[in-house]
């Protein structure tokens, strides 16, 4: 199993939260930006840096995962194509998307789209929290844990 991070808007502190796991249970990790990345130096973990351009990153991702791989990302579209390649998708908030749960998140996403583009304001995204990270950790660690008991 390699954990794939979305790592262009994956916020920092999730980042070393996958880090240290990583190395604690020795599992490949890999980064994949349009940007340079500093990383700890780690033999489980890697960067791909990725041109810049949409959804470049994604379809990298999308294009090595293999079935019961975990990805982290905040992006629908890309969850939903891991859910049905057969991997698994857990955002940064600590929600992991499910076959049950990805296509009305994806109707959903669409419908804020659209009310952007017609000009009907849509907030965005409240901040990381403190509840948001501890969430996050403690669904790994289980998604994680359950995987090493195979």
């Amino acid at each position: 199993m390699n954990i794939w991070v979305d790592a262009d808007a994956c916020p920092a502190v999730i980042k070393d939260i996958l880090y240290r796991a990583a190395e604690r249970l020795e599992i490949p990790l890999t980064l994949v930006a349009n940007k340079p990345l500093n990383t700890p130096r780690s033999k489980f973990v890697r960067t791909i840096h990725v041109a810049r351009g949409v959804d470049v990153a994604d379809n990298e991702i999308a294009q090595r995962l293999a079935p019961g791989d975990l990805v982290i990302t905040a992006d629908i579209p890309l969850a939903a194509d891991a859910i049905g390649r057969g991997a698994h998708a857990l955002n940064p908030r600590g929600e992991f998307y499910t076959p049950d749960n990805i296509r009305e998140r994806l109707a959903l996403r669409d419908f804020l789209e659209e009310q952007r583009s017609s000009g009907v304001y849509a907030a965005g995204h409240a901040p990381l929290d403190g509840t948001d990270r501890k969430r996050f950790a403690d669904q790994l660690d289980r998604f994680l844990a359950r995987r090493a008991r195979g």
